[in-house]
């Protein structure tokens, strides 16, 4: 019997999520077989000697009878009721429940907040590199990413009015950025985030914050959130946040979508519905985390800080290497003495290894929209030991000598 070709849809063309695509799977394959890999591709802090508190795990425990049947489809009052109360604490005015939904983490926010502002031809400005998954999200909804060119000459800075304005155009719906950046770890001052909210008003725009990595800045600047211009900006203003970075429990997809934008909510309340409702376990864990003291997060922070200055010292060391060093979050974006770096990560898994290690970053290429730039880039998330970065980085300096004496 002839097999059939179905029609497959064409969104999805050219979209891949590289971090967790081809050459992860080669890295697994790998390690089965013995290897040992030195991980700087993937911000999963857990495994690392990043612990969510002991006493939300505990309280997880305790509430497991409880947590059998659905929640609200806009999420569970108590945790919903703790996202509130950490916005007043944090400086975020006017922020009631209502203008809270809960969902699985970051990444499902994002999608339904394209879903309800993006229709086929729509465009949305992102700086990049970016966050490869906002390629997914955009194109799923038939829109295109316009991006706001950087490099890394200069840090990857972007906040520049005479560099954005002129991009917007009569199909631009949105601007949308991560602060601090994933995957620069570019910090925005007060100022920039105002003339960003200024531009966002001025245009009839959304100005969508991606904050998971909020409290991670390691200059001592205020800790600063565009819901800070809610009464600014009402019906501009949209705010994602999560608990997975914050307090180290990738596994607890939890993340909240704040806006008083009464007519995206109502978009977004109808994806909700579909999806009935966000895991109650981990909401309820969640309610406890947003109560975690400062103390928590500067004990963190200071780690953080102590991995950054680790990685930018070693690679100062390497001739060659592009970088800025990072304000916050927990990546870095380097430029490689390499003609492609997809491939030089492919030969470092296939082809390399010192005394039986190697090591493995984030290519860069998949971060722009723009074809062809970022392929000597990569992204590097300082979340292992010190000590192990140290190593991954004297085997990237024998890695790169060897690779280009080829």
């Amino acid at each position: 019997m002839e097999k059939k070709n179905y029609e497959q849809s064409k969104k999805l063309d050219n979209v891949c999520y590289d971090i967790r695509g081809p050459v992860m799977d080669e890295a697994m394959r790998m390690e089965a077989r013995g290897a040992n890999i030195l991980k700087l591709n993937i911000g999963n802090p857990a495994p690392f000697g990043f612990y969510a508190p002991d006493e939300v795990i505990l309280d997880m425990i305790y509430n497991l009878r409880n947590c059998e049947g659905y929640s609200d489809s806009r999420g569970l009052f108590s945790a919903r009721k703790a996202i509130m109360q950490y916005c007043q604490l944090k400086g975020i005015p006017n922020v009631g429940i209502n203008d809270i939904f809960t969902g699985n983490g970051v990444s499902e926010l994002i999608t339904l907040t394209m879903q309800g502002l993006l229709d086929d031809g729509d465009e949305i400005l992102i700086p990049e590199p970016f966050y490869p998954n906002y390629n997914t999200m955009v194109r799923t909804c038939g829109a295109s990413i316009t991006p706001i060119p950087t490099c890394p000459e200069e840090g990857y800075h972007y906040a520049e009015r005479e560099k954005i304005e002129p991009l917007i155009n009569e199909h631009t719906r949105a601007i949308m950025v991560t602060n601090p950046g994933n995957p620069t770890g570019v910090v925005l001052t007060d100022d920039e985030m105002k003339m960003l909210v200024d531009l966002a008003k001025k245009h009839d725009l959304f100005l969508i914050g991606d904050e998971a990595y909020r409290e991670f800045v390691y200059g001592g600047e205020p800790l600063q959130s565009f819901g800070s211009f809610v009464e600014e900006a009402p019906e501009n203003i949209v705010v994602i946040d999560t608990v997975s970075k914050r307090f180290s429990a990738c596994g607890a997809r939890i993340g909240c979508l704040i806006t008083k934008n009464k007519e995206l909510l109502g978009h977004a309340l109808k994806y909700c519905q579909s999806r009935l409702s966000v895991a109650t376990l981990d909401q309820v864990a969640s309610a406890h985390l947003y109560t975690v003291g400062p103390e928590y997060f500067a004990a963190v922070r200071d780690e953080y800080k102590k991995r950054r200055d680790t990685l930018v010292r070693k690679l100062r060391e390497i001739p060659g290497v592009i970088f800025d060093c990072p304000k916050g979050a927990f990546y870095l974006m380097a430029a490689l003495p390499v003609d492609n770096a997809d491939t030089f990560q492919r030969w470092l898994l296939e082809e390399f290894n010192d005394n039986g290690e190697t090591v493995m970053f984030a290519p860069g290429a998949p971060m722009y929209a723009t074809p062809g730039k970022g392929l000597n880039e990569v992204r590097m998330a300082y979340v292992l030991e010190a000590e192990k970065i140290e190593r991954a980085m004297d085997i990237l300096k024998k890695a790169i000598e060897v690779y280009n004496a080829k």
